[in-house]
């Protein structure tokens, strides 16, 4: 069972730092400091949207609507955090 808590924290852990990725790289794209015209820039840039957009868009789905502030990707993060922080709680359950 202990395997099966060291696999659940392994996926929550790679979906945290995605985000995180995801998160910074949309700020340097947006200061100009990262270009979407560089081919290895793009793919990653496409990659990590087409692989967070059904997380995201599930949650901007429940989110009002506001201008021009996407809350969807911090929604995401809080959930992550909060369900790494009930495992870890919880471990007693796994042994």
């Amino acid at each position: 069972m202990q395997s099966l808590f060291q696999i659940l924290m392994l996926i929550l852990n790679i979906i945290y730092y995605v985000i995180l990725v995801h998160v910074i790289m949309s700020w340097l794209i947006n200061f100009q400091v990262l270009n979407l015209r560089q081919p290895l820039v793009a793919q990653i840039w496409y990659g990590l949207n087409r692989v967070l957009d059904p997380i995201y868009s599930r949650v901007r789905r429940i989110l009002p609507a506001m201008s021009g502030i996407d809350f969807a990707p911090l929604v995401v993060l809080i959930v992550v955090i909060a369900l790494r922080i009930i495992l870890a709680n919880n471990v007693a359950y796994f042994l």
